[in-house]
């Protein structure tokens, strides 16, 4: 893993193919759409990190043992969830990620953090995959600007002028990751095509680094591995058939 580890440092991204085997991704594109049903008054790409403190097939996904085996590589041993989101992009109508460093936004010391961003679909230019700036996570943290011209997933943008011509499109297949660190300037266009474009980002954070968000435990905090260090976390969900996703491996009475 030292080369991986090496190109990270250099790029500030990785991609890992073939991580999660083809009936996961159908159960998570599955969970997708019963998520969307279940909360229709949210937007695809808003179905975020409060909804999975409840979910046991949330967690089942994010513990994944190759996913974590992926994170340890980057933050190490002792390994906590900080928050996860899918970004589901609907066909001709999906929003633009506008360009934003992830490490402007999170309340977390010292922003050591990594972002696996799974895909549920496949994602390309085409449909609004996700775009990187190699090497600009060595950079400081920029200030952010309101951009309320276009409908857009976070209403902000980076407030400085990025130079487009030099952004990687990152295309992945279903069960692919790509691996970015936080303060890597990245985005993704708006899906105009007739394929939907989802991916689930999932933020892991060695339980060394604090979680300072007012809200304690935070929404979406939960040990995940290894020694479970200084925040504290949610409770696992118990799985019960009437409320939550079913799925492969599930059982009443465990989360």
């Amino acid at each position: 893993m030292s080369d991986v580890l090496d190109r990270f440092e250099r790029d500030g991204y990785a991609v890992f193919r073939e991580v999660i085997d083809p009936e996961l991704v159908r159960e998570a594109a599955g969970h997708v759409e019963w998520l969307q049903h279940r909360h229709p008054d949210l937007r695809p790409e808003q179905l975020g990190h409060t909804l999975l403190r409840d979910d046991p097939f949330w967690l089942r996904l994010i513990s994944d043992d190759r996913l974590l085996d992926i994170a340890e590589t980057f933050v190490g041993p002792d390994i906590a969830l900080f928050a996860s989101h899918y970004i589901s992009k609907p066909p001709y109508s999906g929003q633009p990620v506008l360009w934003h460093q992830d490490a402007a936004f999170w309340p977390l010391e010292p922003m050591r953090v990594v972002t696996l961003w799974l895909a549920v679909d496949h994602s390309t230019p085409q449909n609004g995959c996700v775009r990187l700036i190699p090497g600009s996570h060595r950079g400081g943290i920029e200030a952010m600007r309101a951009n309320t011209a276009v409908n857009n997933v976070l209403g902000e943008e980076i407030a400085v002028e990025i130079d487009e011509s030099a952004a990687v499109d990152m295309v992945l297949a279903p069960g692919d990751v790509e691996v970015h660190h936080p303060n890597i300037v990245h985005g993704s266009n708006a899906n105009a095509s007739p394929r939907r474009r989802c991916g689930l980002t999932i933020r892991y954070i060695p339980t060394s680094t604090r979680i300072t968000a007012d809200e304690q435990p935070y929404p979406s905090a939960f040990h995940l591995r290894g020694d479970p260090g200084v925040n504290t976390y949610q409770p696992w969900p118990t799985f019960d058939p009437a409320r939550h996703y079913r799925f492969a491996g599930a059982k009443v009475g465990r989360g």
